[in-house]
């Protein structure tokens, strides 16, 4: 038995000795619906409008796994809790002398593993953000194929890719500059996570998936009060945010509501049917922000956000770049313009012959500009949320537009559109044409983290991941192409379709989902094989974990894959995207209108590398 079999057979008897008295019994996949205390005799049926092959067939043993997980470090989190030393509530204003970060950085941690914050206690945050994936997706199955995760109501999906969280609270509130045209900060990739009322876009992002429909499902807000309220670790939470915060009186169908996933017909259009009194809906509204600022806590902490990586080491002058680490470095900031966007605080040289003479102006950079930009991805046909066109079993019908959806990202966000949320700003609506397509620049730290002992290219072993907004990039190495060839490889047909003689990923790339306001500083690169895998390289080198050891990045129990090529990764899994309606009307049709297309100059170039 090898060290990972011993130690994954460890971490599963002390979950079962453990885990089981804290969290409430697992119960198969296809059947947890129903929940602890809902009314329902029967579970209800599970949600499967899908045609075959777009569940993985593994998905309920790899729910049962990443279910196992977040118990393991659940449990882990509560010794924490139990060993910090006793606090001492002092000063003007009053502070938790000493322990105070911890304090609320373990209870952030707590939420964060928290399986009962969901309708029926069986996914916590963490379900679809762990450690070792650098809290994105942790199931490579579901990231080859469906890419969006299930929520609590199985098999109801979103319609996107767990993004990273690590280094997500330092992005500002979202702001519209005037001077350069373009917006930055916000969470989630549309930046609908603002900030606006914290002032704490990480803060924010963590209120939205225990209510939205597709995720975590609660149907209220205060069901995050009520849970916390019978949560073990509420004196903890007391003792962070005040004695008597949880003393709320609910009323005696509370359970029965919070057991009801989000979207159910019952509900209709009301968003708060846990009749509390106004005082009590004031409570559990502070509730729901302090529990929004415990996990910001958690997220900015060096358990999630170490600044760890080899190149702060390499910084720091206490590491040394490998040639090829090196020359990808220098890649990243000159040729391949990458640190245009995922700023590294360092100079750029784009021409040829341009020397870096720049100095370090940032030691800690974040690898991001906090801005956003379509990159003219192709839509992904295997994206779940694109067949969730049927009512399920509580009347709710997540898409009814099926493949007349189109992901508009921010300029959704804006017009506050199907899918997104609210836009607390109204002058913020007419720049909705000039940002439709936009997602945020995620922080390039992390983006090559993988279990220990592999890695996200094939031949690996390698963990599947998916990257950009809709998984439709499946290897660091396919991403660096993509950004390098998407022009010169352009062709006017949809994921699936690519001429004969042509490789999808390789020497085709479809068309943009969204073809407005396409980011014509990239496509067309002039990188060779070579110099894309160099850059493959150094973004290796943004792993934390190289200083000290990343916490739980050991945790995960399943196995990774090998085989194939990282340039074609993940094509055996490719299927035809069926012929296209116009985008509908509620998503286009909204006014401001969207802009027309934009087309990149393309200046060709010779092919020198051999694919």
């Amino acid at each position: 038995m090898n060290r990972q079999a011993v130690i994954a057979l460890l971490r599963t008897s002390a979950i079962v000795v453990l885990g089981l008295a804290i969290v409430p019994k697992a119960v198969p996949a296809g059947n947890q619906q129903g929940g602890q205390g809902g009314k329902h005799e029967q579970p209800p049926p599970p949600y499967n409008p899908y045609p075959p092959g777009i569940l993985p067939a593994d998905l309920e043993s790899e729910l049962d796994r990443v279910r196992r997980e977040v118990t393991f470090i659940f449990v882990q989190a509560l010794a924490q809790w139990r060993a910090l030393p006793p606090p001492n509530l002092t000063g003007q204003p009053p502070t938790l002398q000493g322990s105070g970060y911890d304090m609320v950085q373990t209870l952030g941690k707590l939420m964060n593993y928290d399986l009962n914050m969901s309708p029926f206690k069986n996914v916590a945050c963490a379900s679809c953000h762990l450690p070792y994936s650098g809290f994105s997706g942790p199931i490579p199955s579901v990231n080859l194929t469906m890419i969006a995760y299930p929520g609590s109501f199985r098999f109801r999906a979103g319609k996107r890719t767990a993004q990273r969280y690590t280094y997500s609270p330092w992005y500002p509130v979202l702001q519209f500059n005037e001077t350069q045209q373009l917006f930055f900060g916000g969470n989630f990739w549309d930046s609908r996570g603002t900030g606006y009322l914290l002032q704490n876009p990480d803060a924010e992002q963590a209120q939205h998936p225990p209510v939205d429909t597709q995720e975590m499902g609660l149907p209220d807000t205060a069901c995050i009060a009520f849970r916390l309220s019978q949560a073990e670790y509420r004196p903890l939470f007391e003792q962070v945010w005040g004695r008597a915060s949880l003393d709320i009186k609910f009323p005696h169908d509370t359970e029965e509501i919070c057991a009801t996933p989000g979207g159910a017909a019952r509900f209709g259009t009301d968003t708060t049917p846990v009749r509390l009194s106004p005082e009590d809906r004031t409570r559990a509204n502070r509730v729901f922000d302090n529990w929004g600022q415990s996990l910001d806590a958690f997220e900015k902490s060096k358990e999630v956000s170490p600044f760890t990586s080899k190149f702060d080491a390499f910084l720091a002058g206490s590491a040394t770049l490998t040639p090829d680490e090196m020359a990808g470095y220098n890649l990243f900031k000159g040729k391949g313009n990458c640190n245009s966007c995922h700023v590294d605080g360092r100079g750029t040289t784009l021409l040829p012959g341009q020397t870096d003479t720049s100095n370090t102006a940032t030691v800690n950079p974040l690898f991001t500009c906090f801005g956003s930009a379509n990159e003219g991805l192709p839509l992904n046909p295997r994206d779940a949320f694109y067949y969730q066109t049927t009512p399920d079993f509580f009347g709710f019908t997540p898409n009814p537009f099926g493949f007349g959806y189109r992901d508009l990202g921010l300029g959704t966000f804006l017009r506050s559109g199907f899918g997104s949320a609210p836009n607390p700003n109204s002058e913020w609506i007419p720049l909705a044409p000039m940002s439709d397509g936009q997602m945020q620049v995620s922080t390039a730290r992390n983006v090559a983290m993988a279990p220990i002992g592999c890695t996200t290219e094939a031949p690996g072993p390698f963990f599947q991941k998916e990257f950009f907004h809709n998984g439709y990039i499946k290897s660091l190495k396919q991403l660096v192409h993509f950004y390098n060839t998407r022009d010169l490889f352009a062709f006017p047909v949809t994921s699936g379709h690519c001429p004969p003689g042509t490789i999808e990923k390789v020497n085709c790339w479809p068309t943009p989902e969204v073809p407005n306001n396409l980011d014509c500083t990239t496509g067309n690169l002039g990188l060779t094989d070579r110099e894309e895998n160099q850059i493959v390289t150094f973004l290796q080198t943004l792993t934390d974990g190289f200083t000290k050891p990343y916490p739980n990045r050991d945790t995960f129990t399943g196995r990774c894959m090998t085989g194939g090529s990282a340039s074609t990764q993940g094509n055996e899994f490719l299927i035809p995207t069926p012929p296209l309606p116009p985008c509908a009307a509620a998503i286009c049709g909204v006014p401001p209108f969207p802009n027309p297309p934009t087309f990149c100059p393309v200046t060709p170039r010779p092919v020198t590398a051999k694919r």
